[in-house]
């Protein structure tokens, strides 16, 4: 990921070789800033709080606040006692879950500095596979930019949320295809949903973007099915927080809106997640918990004044419901782009 200029990838392993350094979302786009995690609590914290976010993302970061909690205390009460507490962090992505039982794995034979290391080596190969990965499904995801392209070389993609470098190690997932898109000459606009509450789209997707050169334009969340109306969209591409068995994908609240509209207007609906977003435990969508947070992100809203200050502005009194997530049920999905390629339909190997 490229920030003026600069190569980042969103988790890095200190100079010290043991604490890790995150960019602090919450900051982001107004300034760079980065946080050194230094415990599994305060990698927990991280998570929770959102400093850091995105599925493939807070897999990374509590692989390694695993990782941190057995430099202080190797023994398997420890092991246990934070893989549960950091498995408690955020209850809806199943990455976290998996790079967690990855690590818990490869150091639970062990014990002491070599279960320690293990445990090192673990969460840094997940890190690498991620980027490895995300690359991939931008290949794969660029054969479907060619194929949705006009006449005139332009193709119109609208996505949802930040499903970019910033919500994975490196490169993105639904954000992958757009900048190979780029790099092969394709005249690529995106067209990038404000995602209230949090706005992750307007605050982080068209920071990745501009970054990057990409052409973008932020639009209300409720605009999408009129750009649809029009033929202003030639292709939705999304992320995902957890694939079940059958299909169904649980993303950012808003996504089941944009696949309805892109079904009513015939707008293809591809969704953009590593094989590990994938949870064959589940048969359905209704299986998935929704993670409920604060109404906090509703009532009020986060950005500069006029004097350039960084503010909160409350824009309501009344009580709030905050889902986090919703479910596109799989008919409404035209096909899933993975690292193993694009395939009509999930199934365990796909």
């Amino acid at each position: 990921m490229k920030i003026n200029g600069t190569e980042y990838r969103s988790i890095a392993l200190s100079a010290n070789g043991w604490s890790v350094r995150i960019i602090d979302q919450r900051k982001l786009p107004w300034s760079l800033e980065f946080v050194e995690l230094t415990s599994a609590e305060m990698t927990s914290q991280a998570i929770r709080q959102m400093w850091t976010r995105g599925a493939p993302l807070i897999g990374a970061t509590a692989a390694y606040g695993l990782c941190m909690a057995l430099r202080q205390d190797p023994s398997d009460h420890s092991l246990e006692r934070h893989y549960q507490m950091l498995l408690e962090a955020r209850p809806t992505a199943v990455n976290l879950q998996w790079a967690l039982h990855r690590v818990r794995e490869a150091a639970k034979l062990l014990q002491g500095e070599q279960r320690v290391a293990a445990a090192y080596a673990c969460a840094a190969a997940i890190c690498d596979e991620d980027v490895n990965n995300n690359h991939a499904i931008g290949e794969h995801g660029l054969k479907l930019l060619q194929a949705y392209a006009r006449e005139d070389g332009l193709v119109n993609v609208l996505t949802h949320c930040n499903a970019g470098a910033l919500a994975t190690v490196d490169y993105g997932t639904a954000l992958a295809p757009i900048y190979r898109a780029q790099e092969a000459g394709i005249a690529v606009h995106v067209w990038v949903d404000e995602t209230r509450p949090r706005n992750q789209g307007a605050l982080l997707t068209a920071y990745e973007l501009a970054q990057h050169g990409i052409a973008h334009t932020v639009i209300a969340d409720n605009a999408g099915g009129l750009l649809m109306q029009q033929g202003k969209v030639h292709v939705c591409l999304v992320g995902a927080d957890r694939v079940a068995r059958n299909g169904d994908v649980c993303n950012k609240i808003g996504t089941y809106l944009k696949a309805l509209a892109a079904r009513d207007n015939h707008v293809p609906f591809y969704v953009a997640f590593p094989y590990s977003t994938f949870d064959p435990s589940l048969g359905s969508g209704a299986e998935i918990v929704i993670e409920e947070r604060d109404s906090d992100e509703v009532t009020s809203i986060q950005g500069h004044g006029r004097s350039g200050e960084l503010s909160t502005v409350k824009l309501t009194d009344s009580s709030a419901a905050n889902p986090a997530f919703d479910i596109t049920p799989a008919r409404l999905v035209t096909g899933y782009l993975t690292e193993k390629g694009i395939a009509e339909t999930m199934t365990a190997g796909t």
